[in-house]
């Protein structure tokens, strides 16, 4: 029998991760009923599974790393799926000041706030990152709930996200680059190959997306979910390779994909990108030790309501350039305070760092808060103290 060796040990597995699997299936419930994002509720299960937490997961660890790793390549895939050529000359048209704006505003306080903790400036400048990028995924789901998809603001919100995703395909191998060290002329060379790497991928994918797209259009939907796998590993593990993160690979796939083709594959696709990202945010609260994420809340609280402040100068400053009115500019900002899947995917990489520890548990923290509280924040926006009436006393419109 092919399982006979080790049959306990791979039973022991199969428990394990059907148990969090489940418990995830059930979470993913809860957060449903409540109309918020299930990531909060995906990091708290990980700290549970994980080293200090209730029932810690040993023997399927390394599966559920791999796993993991597959989750961010599959967000990020489906993530570029969302953009056509056009959207992103559009946003790069429309949302490059605000984009700006945003860089500033949001990528400043983590920064500072890292360099007052006494952190080196490499993962100071990750914790810029993660205060910096709004998460899409979050963004997207609480504008559809809430059927704004519509609304006069969505574009300048849309356009900032293109704005930051785009930003990312240089931050992350810069950052990635950085990390790996060596000499400065190693340094130097490992960030050129990285960003001349992402520029050609960009390049290929937007002049051949279109053949691509026509050559995995034909056949069943089984051959197209096995090509566009197949593709979004290869290309993710060839710019890994080249010191390119994978996932923004995996992001010019997506974004390489376009018509019919793209509608297919976001079909098939999206359940295992839920399943795989489930995983990766589990593993990523894995490796945080309870009590330090405990003891960074405080920290966190703080972080949350001045990065709230800035996105909704940012989201604000954006929708005005619009034309639209104080409502909508609030609902704009509202929408964008929540971070996530990328926020994970930045504090993840430095954690081999000597802060690499109070990182992550700082970026848990923030995320968790911001997750739930930004999409609170969009629902009830009409509760904040915001103006409702012209100089004269007439209503304002959104």
């Amino acid at each position: 029998m092919i399982f006979a060796a080790g049959s306990a040990t791979t039973a022991l597995a199969f428990i394990e991760v059907g148990a969090v699997v489940l418990v995830l299936g059930l979470l993913a419930r809860i957060s449903g009923r409540l109309g918020i994002t299930a990531v909060p509720f995906y990091l708290i299960a990980g700290l549970a599974f994980g080293d200090g937490g209730l029932a810690e997961i040993e023997v399927s660890e390394s599966f559920v790393a791999l796993a993991a790793e597959i989750g961010v390549l599959l967000l990020l895939f489906t993530l570029g799926l969302e953009y056509s050529e056009s959207e992103l000359k559009e946003g790069l048209r429309t949302g490059l000041r605000p984009g700006l704006l945003d860089m500033c505003l949001n990528a400043s306080p983590g920064f500072l706030l890292g360099l007052v903790l006494g952190w080196e400036p490499l993962a100071a400048a990750l914790l810029a990152g993660v205060t910096w990028i709004s998460s899409s995924g979050v963004v997207s789901k609480v504008l559809s709930d809430l059927g704004r998809l519509g609304n006069r603001e969505t574009p300048a919100v849309l356009n900032l996200l293109v704005i930051e995703d785009l930003a990312m395909a240089v931050y992350l191998p810069l950052i990635a680059a950085l990390i790996v060290g060596g000499s400065a002329g190693t340094v130097i060379t490992n960030v050129t190959i990285a960003l001349v790497a992402v520029m050609v991928i960009l390049a290929v994918a937007l002049r051949f997306g279109g053949k691509l797209s026509a050559v995995l259009a034909g056949g069943s939907d089984e051959a197209l979910l096995l090509g566009v796998f197949g593709i979004t590993l290869l290309v993710a593990g060839g710019a890994q390779a080249l010191e390119v993160s994978g996932a923004i690979g995996a992001f010019l796939v997506g974004l390489a994909i376009s018509g019919p083709t793209e509608e297919r594959a976001l079909r098939l696709m999206s359940p295992l990108r839920d399943l795989f990202a489930a995983t990766f945010f589990v593993f990523f609260s894995f490796q945080i030790d309870p009590s330090n994420l405990v003891s960074s809340l405080p920290i966190a609280v703080g972080l949350f309501v001045v990065t709230a402040l800035t996105k909704g100068i940012t989201g604000w400053y954006g929708a005005g350039l619009l034309g639209v009115g104080p409502l909508g500019r609030s609902r704009a900002g509202t929408v964008l305070i929540a971070r996530g899947e990328f926020s994970i995917v930045i504090a993840a990489l430095g954690s081999e760092l000597a802060d690499g520890p109070d990182l992550g548990a700082l970026a848990a923290g923030y995320v968790l808060l911001t997750a739930i509280g930004g999409p609170l924040a969009s629902k009830y926006y009409e509760l904040l103290p915001l103006p409702r009436t012209r100089p004269g006393g007439r209503l304002l419109q959104g």
